[in-house]
């Protein structure tokens, strides 16, 4: 009977060490990014930036402004992600630091989902900041925080999770700077659809099949986050 649960309990092990190395990654991240301030000087006033210059180049037209807003604030935060999956990558990206990983014995998915983790933090603060300017920009006002939350969540894990995961990809290419754009954008169209539909389904359109596209959302979530977790270790080692 022992040996019959033991797959099972190398299993649990295994899931306990991982979020145990998740959490351990995902506060280192957090700390170095709070002691160098790069989001606060660099990826939020660059999604800002990007906000207003959306917001100039539509002009004064009111109605026309808040049918754009929900587009324009995900175009501002798929932009802004990837100068946070570059900067997740350059935290990671030396020698030294993945050869530290491996003599602290981290476990590999632990360490894609604890550098998602935090990124996904970074993204959700940006997200708060972003959505006041663009109820300021674009004379917006929340209608459903039911859609809001979710809409704001569910594509802040999906863009962190393949941002890191491909940011892994790119990481032995000395282009790497150039190259994680070009990988990474293709591939999060559906979430600029879907955040966008879901988005404005939060701020009173009438949106059909809103629900299906949260569901879509949480779909792109939950296949990168497995996916990172089943390639993340790989990648790193070749």
């Amino acid at each position: 009977m022992g040996e019959q649960c033991s797959p099972w309990f190398q299993v649990v092990e295994w899931v306990v060490v991982m979020w145990r190395d998740a959490l351990l990654i995902a506060r280192r991240d957090l700390t170095i990014e709070l002691r160098s301030k790069v989001g606060i000087w660099q990826i939020l006033p660059f999604g800002l930036m990007a906000l207003f210059l959306f917001a100039f180049a539509l002009g004064p037209q009111t109605e026309l402004l808040r049918t754009a807003a929900p587009g324009l604030f995900w175009l501002a935060v798929l932009f802004s992600s990837i100068l946070a999956a570059q900067r997740s990558l350059n935290i990671e990206g030396s020698a030294a630091t993945r050869e530290a990983n491996r003599l602290l014995g981290l476990d590999p998915a632990g360490v894609f989902l604890g550098k998602a983790a935090a990124m996904a933090v970074e993204l959700l603060v940006l997200e708060v900041v972003l959505l006041v300017g663009v109820m300021l920009l674009f004379h917006v006002t929340i209608a459903s925080w039911l859609f809001v939350v979710p809409a704001l969540v569910l594509p802040g894990l999906g863009l962190s999770a393949a941002g890191v995961l491909y940011g892994s990809l790119a990481g032995g290419a000395s282009t790497r700077s150039t190259l994680l754009p070009i990988l990474v954008l293709p591939v999060e169209a559906p979430v600029l659809i879907a955040a966008s539909k879901s988005l404005s389904r939060g701020f009173g359109a009438v949106t059909p099949d809103a629900g299906r596209w949260l569901v879509v959302l949480a779909i792109f979530a939950v296949v990168y986050s497995v996916l990172g977790v089943a390639l993340y270790g790989p990648l790193e080692e070749s």
